[in-house]
This record gives structure tokens, C-alpha cells and sequence, in this order.
């Protein structure tokens, strides 16, 4: 840490600073009682984040899990348009606001639950930002919570710091998909998990491939696989791979992600009930 330190992480470009694990953890809200927080990260936008956030909620709730799903994305809010989530949240009498429920039980907070247009832009600056992911925690009543699955903005920029350094993280995982630009990247989100102190539970590779359906060949439309390797390097324990698949998009453009049965991401699952 710097002799000239201000405390003002938000703002520090030092990037071995270990005063950023000490900051105080949220309190939350009172009627909140989250037990496991797993934040979903990737180095760059357009991998798939939210859909791996989406799954992976879905699949924990098939479990008999209690599963809320708090949407960090600020500026480009997905989360409500993949489970099919179109009425807006409320508020009790208290003042406090409450989580959209899915269909299936999944307990939402995203911005676009609060804005009067789906489509309208937010165009607010970083600290804005990141003071709405911490009311996100403290204000809304999320009840009794088994897993908390946290879909992250692209980088590592204020709102993952602020998510790291705010709200009680027991570990993340990391969307990808083959190219090696973005293998490149997702060694940043994996470096800045290891100064975070945030285990890695596992890497998922979106677009793998692609399965005709005629002949059963996958062919490789992004090119070959690297996440094995990454995860070796790394020491990362779980991989999952999910294909470029027709019947996903349409089933989440139709109904929402709870409707649509795969088993792409159930060995990361269970490696999360057990580990995280």
C-alpha cells in the first residue's frame, strides 16, 4: 500500500494493495439471510455471462435450493429478459423493495425491474453504479437464500471490485468461449480473483461448438478449445462446455431459461453445492 493511500479503492490503480481484502463486508438487509454468494465474472462482454448465471440458477433451484439471482450488470441488465420477467418489482410497507419471483421460485433483483422502459439507457457514472449493486444487498428483502448467483459486469472494473470487496463472495466462476483473445482476458479475471482472495469454482466455455443435427459432428465454429489448458494452469478444478444450441436461444426468447432441460452445467453444479 502506498504511504500516500487514501482508501479510496474505487479510484486506486495500485494493483498489489492488500488493503483492498480489509474493507467492511455489507451487513445486508435484516430480513435477508443469504448462506452462499457466487458471482459470475468473465473478462469481456458478449461470452455468455448471464446465460451461465441463468442456468446455473435454474439447475440449483431444480435441486430444492432457495435461489435468488442479483443482477450487477447495471448498465446492460439481462437478467430479467432471460427468465422471461417483463412486471416490475414492488415494495412492502416497510419502504423496502422486493425481488421478482420466477415462475419456478428464483427470487430476481435487476435495474430494469425498476426503470418505467426495459429499454431504457443507464447512464450513470461508476460510483452510482456500484452504490446501486450495495442497495441491490442491503435494501431488497431477499428472504431465506441458499444461493445467491451474482451475474457480474464484463472486466474488472469498480462494480466487481465493489462486489469483491462488499459483499461476502464465497467464489466465482468464469465464462469464456474459445477464442484466445478472450483466453487472454479470462487470465485477468482469474488474476484478479487470486488478489481478491475469491477461489475459482470453475471455468465455463460458452459456444463450444456446434452439433449437427444430422450427423452428430461438432464442429468447432470459434476454434479449438483452450479452457482445459487454462484450467490446468490455474489449477482450477471444474470445466463445463456449453454449444452454440438453437433450441436454448429460442426456448429463452419464448419462455424464459427455467423451460429448458440440459445437463451442461450439472457437474459444476454439484461441484459448487460441495465445495463452495
Amino acid at each position: 500500500m502506498s504511504e500516500q493511500c487514501t482508501h479510496d479503492c474505487g479510484s486506486c490503480a495500485t494493483s498489489d494493495c492488500q488493503e483492498r481484502t480489509k474493507i467492511p463486508m455489507e451487513k445486508g438487509n435484516p430480513d435477508s439471510h443469504i448462506k452462499k454468494v457466487i458471482a459470475v465474472v468473465s473478462g469481456k462482454g458478449g461470452v455468455g455471462k448471464t446465460l451461465v448465471t441463468s442456468m446455473l440458477a435454474v439447475i440449483m433451484r431444480r435441486r430444492g435450493f432457495n435461489v435468488g439471482v442479483l443482477d450487477a450488470d447495471i448498465t446492460g441488465p439481462s437478467i430479467p429478459k432471460a427468465f422471461g420477467i417483463d412486471k416490475k418489482a414492488a415494495c412492502d410497507a416497510k419502504g423496502t423493495i422486493l425481488p421478482v419471483t420466477t415462475k419456478t421460485g428464483i427470487k430476481l433483483m435487476s435495474v430494469n425491474l425498476l426503470l418505467e422502459n426495459a429499454t431504457d439507457p443507464v447512464v450513470w457514472r461508476g460510483p452510482i453504479i456500484s452504490g446501486v449493486v450495495k442497495q441491490f444487498w442491503n435494501e431488497v428483502v431477499w428472504g431465506d437464500i441458499d444461493y445467491m448467483f451474482v451475474d457480474m459486469p464484463p472486466g474488472t472494473g469498480d462494480v466487481p471490485l465493489t462486489v469483491f470487496q462488499s459483499l461476502p463472495v464465497d467464489g466465482i466462476v468464469i465464462v469464456t468461449s474459445p477464442q484466445d483473445l478472450v483466453g487472454m482476458i479470462v487470465e485477468k479475471a482469474v488474476k484478479m480473483a487470486s488478489m481478491m482472495n475469491k477461489p475459482v469454482l470453475g471455468i465455463v466455455e460458452n459456444m463450444a461448438y456446434f452439433k449437427c443435427p444430422n450427423c452428430g459432428k461438432k464442429h468447432k465454429i470459434f476454434g479449438e478449445s483452450n479452457v482445459a489448458s487454462l484450467a490446468g494452469f490455474y489449477n482450477i478444478h471444474e470445466t463445463a462446455q456449453i454449444p452454440l444450441d438453437p433450441a436454448l436461444a429460442a426456448e429463452c426468447d419464448k419462455d424464459g431459461i427455467e423451460d429448458f432441460a440440459n445437463d451442461y452445467l450439472n457437474l459444476l453444479a454439484a461441484y459448487i453445492e460441495q465445495n463452495a
